[in-house]
């Protein structure tokens, strides 16, 4: 089964998440519904709603309040990407110029405040205090993870551990959080709720892990942003990790002086042909030490470990189109 077939099959169940995505805009403050349209017309493949609906199929769910959650999952990630893009002072958001640069950071910041407050509101309205717990706990990880992203802003001694952390509250736990709503609205057992949630949380892994590497190969009309973007605001992934452990001495200092002027205030005293040639340095060595690949190879090994959590639960066409999209995380490189 192939991912975009996959799309495909979900499509017209998605248009009804990003319908009740819209509705939890609505507010009568008209500039919400207004940021809202933006941000939906904005597009996006709609990944964690999708992975919700998948896990309920392959639970045996089909009610209507799984495009309701799907559409609440969306909002969280959508609020979480307006305050990432006013912490980062992003110019863009997939292609589009960001929310915060049309309408300024005071406003879009609250209006982040506003999807997580009232996406959680329409989740206590149905009473279900699993998916209450899981969202809440999604929540909470996810801004300790900013917090702890924003306190390694710019360290090359950022720690593998502190790396994974970042990227399981980053994406992991969301996804995880999905999956787990899906079997719990299946009316599931403990422990394929448990396994979804672990399959979720390594598939969200990897597709971050993926999102680190295409920043530094992918083109720009694929990403929806620039190359290096995270060498510039000071993010130290996965392929730089493995850069700085392999380097010998001479090339590791070397590229934490880039590091040091490239990313954070340094950024400013530097030109953008020096910005370019810094970046042109880094991926000669990213070559060089083959640290592109062995990223990739530790996504696809995340991906595997995902893909076994679900080997408790029988084969079936849904089985297979919810590990389809776990292989999905890698095919993006293409």
């Amino acid at each position: 089964m192939k991912a975009e077939e996959i799309f495909v099959y979900y499509a017209p169940e998605l248009k009804t998440v990003e319908d009740e995505l819209l509705a939890i805009f609505d507010s009568a403050t008209v500039l919400i519904p207004i940021i809202g349209k933006h941000i939906i017309n904005g597009g996006g493949k709609r990944i964690r709603p999708l992975f919700l609906l998948m896990a309920s199929d392959l639970c045996g769910y089909r009610g209507k309040d799984r495009a309701l959650f799907g559409a609440i999952i969306e909002a969280i990630h959508t609020a979480s990407l307006l305050h990432d893009d006013v912490i980062d002072e992003a110019e863009t958001r997939r292609g589009k110029t960001s929310a915060h640069k049309i309408w300024g950071n005071h406003v879009v910041v609250l209006v982040g405040d506003y999807l997580y407050s009232n996406s959680l509101r329409l989740a206590v309205s149905k009473q279900n205090q699993k998916i209450m717990e899981t969202l809440s706990e999604a929540t909470t990880r996810m801004t300790e993870g900013e917090i702890l992203q924003l306190n390694k802003t710019g360290d090359p001694s950022i720690t593998l551990d502190d790396y994974y952390k970042i990227i399981s509250a980053k994406t992991g736990i969301l996804i995880s959080a999905a999956c787990r709503i899906g079997a719990v609205l299946a009316g599931q057992t403990d422990e394929v709720e448990k396994a979804l949630a672990e399959f979720g949380l390594k598939t969200g892994i990897a597709f971050q892990l993926a999102d680190d590497i295409l920043d530094y190969i992918a083109l720009q009309d694929d990403l929806g942003k620039k190359l290096g973007k995270d060498l510039e605001e000071g993010k130290i992934t996965m392929p730089m990790i493995h850069l700085l452990k392999v380097a010998p001495s001479a090339e590791k200092l070397e590229v934490i002086k880039i590091i040091e002027e490239t990313a954070g205030s340094g950024c400013t005293k530097i030109t953008a042909a020096k910005r370019k040639a810094n970046l042109k340095r880094i991926t000669s060595l990213f070559v060089k030490y083959n640290a592109i690949e062995e990223s990739f190879e530790i996504a696809r090994g995340l991906v595997e470990e995902a893909k076994s959590k679900l080997s408790l639960l029988p084969d079936s066409d849904s089985k297979r189109a919810i590990l389809a999209m776990a292989d999905y995380t890698l095919q993006r490189r293409k």
